[in-house]
């Protein structure tokens, strides 16, 4: 039951994914120089990206020790272009320097900084679906960073890409950016809706940040199965 249940989440997530490739490509970006992948997973991020475009640069990072590992092991099945290179940072990413204690939940392998209802419809249909979540879960303490002082050490410029998804952390992530927010030329990120995690913020709080930096919503799509969206904003041209 669990297998199966896996194997139909990713069938709908696969098609969920083309959907903003075929996006990208409708307004003919194919090519990319920079990429931040902030919430890398198992890579699946990468693998689409190095499949479907061109990519220079990707900087990944994913906080969950468990995950981070297995995220090197399938990079190492990913037949990468030989133009791409990836650099896998196991930190978290938020707005200030500090360990944070990372929630790892069980057999789906997601993590949050976040406060867990356990009383929500997804985890109650999740934890019947794919065993007691939560009753395997484990409390980890990481490192987190900012993307600031990351960016500034390794003296990166054209940024194309910021991609994150942090499982309730995204509005942390953006305002840990700094003085770079805003010079990132697409951002795509995940808003949960629901509510599964509990959030210090609302969609609004992302969207008044990013319409003060310039950028412009250009793309929603709903996830499968949750009440949880991808957005794309553009930088605006001045």
């Amino acid at each position: 039951m669990k297998f199966l249940t896996l194997l139909i989440i990713n069938f709908f997530d696969f098609f969920h994914k083309r959907k903003i490739i075929k996006f990208f490509y409708s307004k003919q970006i194919y090519n990319f120089d920079i990429v931040f992948d902030i919430g890398a997973h198992k890579g699946e991020t990468i693998s689409y990206f190095n499949k479907y475009f061109t990519v220079n640069k990707i900087y990944a990072f994913e906080p969950s020790p468990s995950n981070f590992e297995i995220l090197k092991k399938n990079l190492q099945k990913i037949k990468l272009k030989n133009s791409t290179k990836i650099h896998l940072e196991n930190f978290a990413v938020g707005e200030v320097l500090q360990k944070k204690t990372l929630l790892q939940m069980g057999e789906s392998s997601s993590s949050t900084f976040k406060e867990i209802n356990l009383d929500s419809k997804y985890f109650k249909i999740k934890n019947k679906l794919l065993g007691k979540l939560i009753d395997n879960s484990q409390k980890i303490l990481v490192d987190q960073i900012k993307l600031e002082d990351y960016i500034n050490d390794k003296n990166l410029d054209k940024l194309d890409l910021l991609k994150i998804d942090t499982e309730g952390s995204e509005f942390e992530v953006l305002k840990g950016l700094g003085e770079y927010l805003g010079k990132f030329k697409i951002i795509l990120f995940e808003h949960h809706y629901d509510n599964m995690i509990v959030k210090e913020y609302k969609f609004s709080d992302i969207h008044k940040l990013l319409i003060l930096k310039n950028y412009q919503k250009v793309f929603k799509i709903k996830m499968p199965f949750r009440k949880t969206f991808e957005y794309i904003y553009f930088k605006r041209l001045n």
